[in-house]
């Protein structure tokens, strides 16, 4: 996981290697809709992020999504970024909230809690 860009998460196989991957290094996992606007804004956003962030197309990875928001706890909306590490949610944000320097400021402040 040493490049930027994006990785496709389809199936809840791919989300758990992609946490596992990540080992001790928070994963950064963005949940995107072909439908959205503000979706396809944030997109451009997140696409600055310099690390590896696991995407989840929501229209053809539901599965996913709703596993998701099983596992972490949290309601489901796109788009959305969250930091995680393991099983354990560091930070999400919604819509307009998803910044670039929003992720990268809470990747700093995870990698102090490791």
């Amino acid at each position: 996981m040493e490049s930027k860009g994006f990785v496709e998460i389809d199936d809840v196989a791919s989300l758990d290697r992609f946490i596992l991957e990540s080992g001790e290094r928070p994963a950064i996992i963005f949940k995107h809709s072909n439908m959205c606007g503000v979706s396809a804004r944030v997109y451009r956003e997140v696409s600055e992020v310099a690390r590896p962030v696991g995407i989840v197309v929501v229209q053809h990875a539901r599965a996913v999504s709703d596993e998701i928001e099983r596992r972490f706890g949290i309601q489901h909306e796109t788009p959305q970024a969250l930091i995680v590490r393991g099983d354990h949610l560091l930070w999400s944000a919604s819509h307009y909230a998803v910044k670039a320097q929003a992720i990268e400021e809470a990747l700093t402040a995870a990698n102090g809690n490791a």
